[in-house]
């Protein structure tokens, strides 16, 4: 396969560029440092040789990647489990699009469920935002992550959607390798996920033919993520507070890292992820003469219907949808010790936020919502199917 270098800018790294980059990340003293504290039992040097052992990307995840996953489950989530029974070819190159509910773990998890099961790993789309220091995205080239500019003014912006797109595209037709986005950009900060029509836009700026024939070539299988608890929980409440009594406020840089790491080392309890099949049957079914917004509204309820109905709910999800209604719908659900338990667990998250004027009815609303809104959309999809 001939090397594209229109792609250079944002694609992961060729197998190939591995060796140099290795050694630039060994003396990158940041690196090391991070390093240091992820794997304390492991002196510094036998770690970067065994990084120069590997030949490929894929060598590196299984290495690294891999031992990071298993530790974060370990030590953060009650188990993590994987359903792709619904691809009829589970080795085929798919598009999928999903919640997003963990910065890092979204995609970390998927790739080690994948290699569990025998198959290769996704590339990843992740936003520059998250890419503040030069270490940081050197590692998740080489974690076969390629770049989503952002921020960027409306005409190079729609240079880079285009360029994305037809990489997405290329990626999928010429390397017959799959690729995980998120249906949104950011994470859904209330749970209530639904695809951003943007996102679909972008995937038929590449591809040939019209815009149905763009996206069937993408082969997209909706992916659902169910967290039992969301760690970051606390820090999107805080932020909606900060953002209802200050409209301009903006998270930071720091805040950006707060999450990650919250994401990363708190608890998750059960996780979950649901492939629903390829929805190119789907849309071969669609009216090609409809509107343009129209299509791609379509097509993004056709994507949340698929995720709304592969969550996973648990306990949590019944005991929220309950306690916002004051009623007792959904008490067959749960038992009183699993009620006691949520109920304490929202106590504890909301005692971590600390806010000059800090409102608890609000916070526990917007904490419960995000655990309610599951619920919600998975009831309203199987009453409509």
């Amino acid at each position: 396969m001939a090397m594209n270098e229109e792609f250079d800018e944002i694609r992961p790294y060729h197998d190939e560029e591995l060796p140099q980059v290795f050694e630039e990340l060994i003396a990158d003293p940041a690196f090391r440092q991070v390093v240091e504290a992820v794997f304390p039992e492991v002196p510094f040097e036998m770690l970067a040789n065994r990084m120069r052992g590997c030949r490929t990307k894929l060598d590196f995840q299984k290495v690294f990647g891999y031992a990071l996953m298993q530790k974060f489950i370990q030590n953060s989530t009650d188990g993590v489990t994987l359903d792709n029974s619904a691809l009829a070819d589970k080795s085929g190159a798919y598009t999928y699009i999903s919640n997003h509910r963990d910065i890092v773990l979204d995609s970390g998890f998927l790739s080690k469920l994948l290699v569990d099961e025998g198959l290769d790993t996704v590339e990843i789309a992740i936003g520059d935002n998250l890419l503040i220091y030069p270490w940081i995205k050197k590692l998740v080239r080489i974690n076969k992550s390629f770049i989503v500019q952002r921020g960027l003014p409306m005409r190079q912006m729609l240079q880079a959607s285009n360029r994305m797109s037809r990489y997405m595209h290329y990626t999928i037709a010429e390397k017959k390798q799959s690729i995980w986005i998120a249906q949104r950009e950011g994470r859904a900060k209330d749970s209530d996920d639904r695809t951003q029509e943007s996102v679909l836009k972008m995937l038929v700026l590449g591809g040939e033919g019209d815009s149905i024939d763009r996206l069937m070539q993408m082969n997209i299988a909706p992916l659902s993520i169910s967290y039992e608890y969301d760690p970051c929980d606390f820090l999107k409440a805080w932020e909606f507070q900060l953002k209802r009594d200050n409209p301009d406020y903006k998270k930071t840089t720091a805040d950006d890292l707060k999450n990650m790491q919250t994401g990363l080392l708190g608890y998750k309890g059960r996780v979950h992820f649901h492939m629903a099949s390829c929805i190119n049957p789907q849309l071969a079914k669609i009216d090609r003469s409809l509107p343009r917004q129209e299509l791609f509204i379509r097509i993004a309820q056709l994507i949340d219907q698929a995720i709304h109905s592969g969550y996973r709910l648990y306990p949590g999800n019944y005991v929220a949808a309950d306690w916002l209604e004051g009623e007792k719908r959904f008490a067959s659900h749960y038992t009183e010790e699993e009620r006691q338990k949520f109920e304490a667990y929202i106590d504890r998250q909301l005692a971590r936020i600390d806010l000059p004027h800090k409102d608890e009815d609000f916070l526990r609303t917007k904490m419960l919502q995000m655990y309610a809104n599951p619920l919600k959309n998975y009831l309203h999809t199987k009453a409509h199917e």
